[in-house]
């Protein structure tokens, strides 16, 4: 059965029997109380039986939003955790809008918490005065003397639940500014023991998840695409598909990237697809093997084409020139397939105003425009039911809405009369694109007898994720992409004499923002660098990053904070043969001590000490969680992931070709969480940087041999 998510359906259908009070915004922003004719859409429900339903603007991929932003208005209602339960928001930028992002409605780069912080928090208050004001009105006593607590009001020895007061509250008027909670009163925020609100459905198996859905009449789609990017159909013959039990049609996609093959089930559709034998004119693909890749790109970031932060390059070129070391490296990074558990999938059916998308949706206001334009109808008429999502890591947040875009052609192409389920296999997922982009560079340092850096040369190459995109017009500016960069230019140690420049590589190969983004590679060649500052000038790794921190400056104090909380958690000792790195991205601060065991060209990661300072830790377990999951990520690709072309074809199919993280690989990981006063920061992401250099350097302590090329595994070394 489909629940219609427009406006008035969803406030229909996620009310229970009698009166409710909504907590959202007017037409003009405003924060506002009462029944569903008075909000547009509401961040917070109270049902009259006492139920609070929190309305989750950001989707679930298992980062933890369903448990942090339920947290955010907990806190401020004093609910009982038990009575709140979520409920995914509709498609609507102008109310359900990432703050970060302007009016792009999206989950990404570690912001959910971070731009919700307040949001929620005020939603949670508002919703608790209006209670306590019409218990207060309807009790005949004071405000003040009002308590609520665990989702109770209750004066002398009157109590009630929250569904008591709900009709009354939602013909009150909510105040523009509703008092918040001073940190020293939380009850829930900070707190370890909060069970995870997605939890218990994935663990019983009642959480549906995009794959799940299932329409009455819904045909099911596989594409066959062109085996190199950029390739394009001329022919294609279907008569061997047509043997296929199961198999209905197959039509030719409009944009001729591929052939959209439709059966009554998934296995139909994916022996059909492998039956249609197809023609492709490569004239325009990428051809070349990821080796001559790698070369042009190493070449590129030798000479850059655009100078995106400093001193000007022939200026750092000159004062190294003259300096009494230097320190030279050549680094490179190879596509990276994002790999999620959960495939990429979605369904599109037809309603009496437009269409319907069930997905995990990352980015609704994408996909409403993208299909919008394709089908030839308004942004409001594509409605967009949000599901969970078995993972993403960014896949699912691409400009052009792909594969949303390519069940919208196939369900176009079948006259749009009945639903449509696009489902990608793991061979389409692995060899499928948007990837992690490959990069290399170019870096060298020039030291002075006293070992201090007299300059610092740094050149980067690899295409660009931004520029073509509709994100270009505010994260590039004169030809650089921020996220090419990121992690390198602005860099939190103090370094004189830094020039910064950057290749933006042409490929047709797609590519995309990845856990991390540029931070995934910029981390890993800084923290080598800096390894390799400290044995050349003989310095202790840590102690050479704190001497280039300046805690008169706030981000570098609570960069040394975080440093110097890893080294007495792991109790670092100078002349340990140990790794370490450090690194600060989505506004957020790691270190990380690697330990390691090695045993010939055998290597095994021990265990992982982690500190982070992520601004006021909203949910301590789940950022736990995080940096954990982060650091396994983050360890998992570096070991011995890598995309390969021969010809411009993927070689790689399957994870025993893509070996993911296994459980032997995974060590030990101790988290320490610095306190902080400050606003919420990033925990998704922030994890993966540093954890591969971190590694990357205990092997060069045990073994004298520095890894600049990745993966790991290229260097010879076995990891078990």
């Amino acid at each position: 059965m489909t629940m219609n998510v427009s406006r008035r359906g969803f406030l229909k259908g996620t009310a229970t029997a009698g009166a409710a009070l909504f907590i959202g915004t007017t037409a003009s922003g405003v924060l506002a109380a009462g029944q569903e004719d008075v909000v547009l859409n509401p961040f917070v429900k109270i049902d009259a039986d006492g139920t609070v339903t929190v309305i989750i603007k950001h989707f679930e991929m298992g980062q933890g939003t369903t448990t942090g932003l339920t947290t955010l208005v907990a806190e401020e209602l004093d609910a009982s955790w038990d009575q709140i339960k979520t409920d995914f928001a509709p498609a609507d930028a102008n109310t359900y809008n990432n703050l970060f992002f302007g009016k792009l409605q999206g989950t990404g780069g570690s912001t959910a918490i971070a731009n919700s912080f307040l949001q929620y928090r005020k939603a949670g208050a508002t919703a608790r005065e209006l209670l306590v004001r019409a218990a207060s009105q309807k009790w005949g006593v004071d405000e003040s003397l009002i308590k609520v607590s665990n989702g109770v009001l209750s004066v002398g020895n009157r109590s009630a639940h929250f569904g008591k007061f709900v009709h009354l509250a939602s013909t009150l008027k909510a105040t523009p500014e509703p008092q918040l909670k001073t940190p020293d009163q939380f009850t829930l925020i900070g707190k370890m023991d909060l069970p995870r609100k997605d939890s218990s459905d994935k663990t019983n198996g009642s959480a549906i998840f995009a794959m799940d859905v299932k329409l009455p009449g819904m045909v099911y789609v596989a594409i066959k695409r062109a085996p190199r990017f950029g390739g394009t159909l001329s022919s294609f013959d279907i008569r061997k598909a047509k043997e296929i039990s199961g198999f209905i049609d197959a039509k030719p996609l409009p944009n001729k990237a591929g052939i959209a093959v439709y059966a009554e089930n998934t296995w139909a559709a994916f022996q059909a697809r492998n039956a249609v034998s197809a023609e492709w004119d490569f004239s325009a693909a990428e051809n070349r093997s990821d080796k001559e890749l790698i070369n042009f790109h190493s070449n590129a970031a030798k000479e850059p084409a655009v100078h995106a932060w400093g001193i000007p390059r022939e200026d750092a070129k000159s004062l190294i020139e003259k300096s009494e070391r230097v320190i030279e490296a050549d680094f490179t990074f190879p596509f990276l397939s994002h790999s999620p558990m959960e495939t990429l999938n979605c369904v599109i059916e037809p309603t009496a105003s437009g269409v319907r998308v069930h997905d995990g949706a990352q980015m609704p206001t994408m996909i409403q425009g993208n299909l919008a334009h394709l089908l030839g109808i308004k942004p409001e008429q594509v409605e967009v039911k949000t599901y969970y999502a078995g993972g993403s890591f960014g896949r699912r947040a691409t400009a052009a809405a792909d594969y949303q875009m390519e069940a919208a052609m196939a369900f176009d192409l079948l006259g749009r009369k009945v639903p449509v389920k696009l489902v990608w296999s793991r061979e389409d997922d692995i060899r499928g694109g948007y990837y992690r982009p490959m990069y290399a560079h170019n870096v060298a340092i020039g030291i002075d007898g006293d070992g201090k850096v007299t300059g610092w040369n740094h050149g980067l190459a690899g295409k660009s994720i931004l520029i073509g995109t509709p994100f270009e017009a505010f994260m590039v500016k004169d030809n650089v992409d921020e996220t090419s960069v990121e992690g390198v230019k602005h860099s939190l140690y103090n370094i004189p004499n830094m020039s910064v420049g950057v290749t933006n590589i042409e490929t047709p190969v797609p590519v995309l923002w990845w856990r991390s983004v540029g931070h995934t590679h910029t981390a890993y060649a800084m923290e080598s660098m800096m390894d390799m500052l400290a044995h050349e000038t003989g310095q202790d790794p840590v102690e050479l990053r704190l001497s280039l921190l300046d805690k008169s400056d706030d981000k570098q104090k609570r960069m040394a904070g975080v440093i110097e909380a890893v080294r007495d958690a792991a109790n670092w000792k100078t002349g340990d043969q140990r790794g370490f790195a450090s690194h600060f991205s989505f506004n957020t601060y790691v270190a990380v001590v690697a330990d390691i065991s090695v045993d010939g060209d055998r290597v095994h990661v021990d265990k992982l000490h982690i500190a982070v300072d992520c601004g006021v830790a909203v949910n301590p377990d789940v950022i736990k969680a995080q940096m954990e999951g982060g650091s396994g990520f983050g360890l998992g690709h570096i070991l011995r992931s890598e995309i390969t072309l021969e010809n411009g074809e993927v070689v790689q199919e399957n994870f025993p070709d893509y070996e993911p993280l296994r459980m032997r690989d995974m060590p030990a990981v101790d988290v320490t969480i610095v306190q902080s006063a400050d606003a919420p920061s990033g925990v998704g992401e922030p994890g993966v940087p540093p954890t591969g250099p971190a590694v990357a350097n205990a092997i060069f302590a045990q073994t004298g041999k520095r890894i600049t090329h990745l993966p790991l595994t290229k260097s010879g070394f076995e990891f078990v």
